[in-house]
C-alpha cells in the first residue's frame, strides 16, 4: 500500500511538472497514447506479464535518470530533484517488484509460462507503437515551430531521429539493464529466451554504438 501511494504521488507530481511546461511551451503539442486505453490492455495481461513489464520500465526510468539527468550540470535544479527523488524510490519499488516477479514465477507450469512471454512481446511491441505514434507527433510540432516549409523528406528524416533517440531511452534501455536481463531470462527456457532476443532484434540499431548494436541486443 505505501508503494502504491508513492505510485499515485509520481503520477500526480508528473502531471504537474507537464502543466508547468505546457503554460510555456508554444501550442500545438499532443500526447498521442490514452492513459486509460494503455491500462486497460496492460491489466488484460497475466501478472507475471504485468510485473515483467513494471520492471522493464522501473529499469528504463532508472537507467534515464544516471545517463541523463545525473550528469547534467546544466540541468535545471527543480528538475534534477524531482528525477533524483523519483529514482530514489523507483529504486526501492525495484526491490519489491522483483520479490513478487519472482513470487509469480514460481507459481507458473511451462505452458502458462510460454503464455506468459507472449503477453510480455505483446506489450513490449504495444510501448513500441505508443513510442511511434509520440515520434511523428513530436516531428510534427518540431517542424511547425522551427517555421520549417513542407519537406516530406526532411520531415522523415526527423521522425526516423525522434524515433531512434525514443527506442534507445524506452526500449532498448530497459532491455538491456543488466539486473533486468538476468531476472528474466534466468526464469525462461532456452525457446522462450529466443522469441524475447528475437521480437527486440529489430530495435538492434538503437543501441548506443559503444555498447555495439548487433551483438548486444542477439547477448
Amino acid at each position: 500500500m505505501r508503494m502504491t501511494d508513492e505510485e499515485l504521488r509520481h503520477q500526480a507530481l508528473f502531471r504537474r511538472l507537464d502543466a508547468m511546461m505546457e503554460a510555456d511551451m508554444p501550442p500545438g503539442h499532443v500526447m498521442t497514447a490514452n492513459p486509460n486505453a494503455v491500462a486497460r490492455v496492460v491489466l488484460g495481461c497475466s501478472s507475471w506479464a504485468v510485473l515483467a513489464l513494471t520492471l522493464f520500465v522501473e529499469r528504463f526510468s532508472q537507467v534515464h535518470y544516471r545517463a541523463s539527468v545525473e550528469p547534467g550540470e546544466a540541468i535545471c535544479p527543480l528538475w534534477r530533484d524531482v528525477f533524483l527523488f523519483h529514482w530514489r524510490e523507483e529504486s526501492q519499488h525495484t526491490i519489491l517488484d522483483e520479490m513478487g516477479f519472482i513470487r509469480e514465477d514460481a507459481r507458473l507450469d511451462a505452458p502458462a509460462r510460454d503464455a506468459a512471454v507472449g503477453e510480455l512481446i505483446a506489450l513490449l511491441g504495444a510501448l513500441d507503437g505508443i513510442v511511434q505514434g509520440q515520434a511523428v507527433a513530436d516531428a510534427a510540432y518540431f517542424c511547425a515551430i522551427a517555421g520549417m516549409p513542407p519537406d516530406a523528406l526532411r520531415r522523415r528524416r526527423i521522425e526516423g531521429l525522434f524515433l531512434t533517440a525514443y527506442r534507445r531511452r524506452y526500449l532498448v534501455s530497459g532491455f538491456l539493464a543488466p539486473r533486468f536481463r538476468k531476472l528474466l531470462f534466468s526464469r525462461l527456457d532456452e525457446a522462450q529466451a529466443i522469441r524475447i532476443r528475437n521480437a527486440m532484434a529489430p530495435l538492434g540499431y538503437a543501441v548506443p554504438r559503444p555498447l555495439g548494436a548487433a551483438g548486444a541486443m542477439a547477448a
